[in-house]
């Protein structure tokens, strides 16, 4: 009895359409935007507050390995124009701001998931939730969470669904039930 074989499988995978005005760059603090600059620096090889296809490929050079001429032109082509430190601040302010809860929800409970098949059993769950190094829940919180009917079945979490049940709002729902 494997429940990854015989679970189909939901592909659907819905993306963020938000559009995002303004600079991200406007959204980090100070510490965020020095550990940029440190980043930048070290890609910056030649130093001249541009990042070049020469130098991402002597950046590579140093880390002893060569890319490809077509993967360099890939990475340069994601910048709208000559990638200086403003540019570089927003492409990867678009990348982390961007990110979908759920996804990354799922791709932390995906870290529990030896077999790759979508759950993950209830007494892992009962662990990564109240595990002592993020933000713990408390037996209040966890009798909580069962009355939200999370998709728990023979013991076993159908992770992508409880993602998507904790990033719609189910909590909202709890409260005012």
């Amino acid at each position: 009895l494997n429940h990854c074989t015989t679970m189909s499988e939901k592909k659907a995978k819905k993306k963020s359409s938000k559009k995002r005005s303004g600079s991200e760059a406007a959204q980090f603090d100070q510490k965020t935007i020095q550990e940029f600059k440190e980043a930048f620096g070290i890609m910056d090889q030649d130093k001249d507050g541009i990042i070049s296809k020469q130098d991402l490929k002597d950046l590579y050079a140093s880390m002893g390995q060569i890319a490809s001429e077509s993967q360099i032109e890939a990475m340069i082509k994601e910048a709208p124009g000559p990638l200086n430190f403003t540019v570089f601040l927003t492409l990867f302010g678009e990348r982390l701001t961007g990110t979908d809860p759920e996804a990354t929800i799922i791709g932390a409970f995906a870290m529990f998931d030896k077999k790759d098949c979508g759950k993950i059993k209830e007494d892992e769950l009962k662990k990564i939730l109240t595990n002592k190094r993020g933000e713990p829940l408390d037996e209040e919180e966890i009798k909580a969470m069962y009355k939200g009917k999370p998709p728990i079945e023979n013991g076993e979490v159908d992770y992508k669904a409880f993602a998507h049940l904790i990033t719609t709002g189910a909590q909202d729902e709890l409260a005012n039930a």
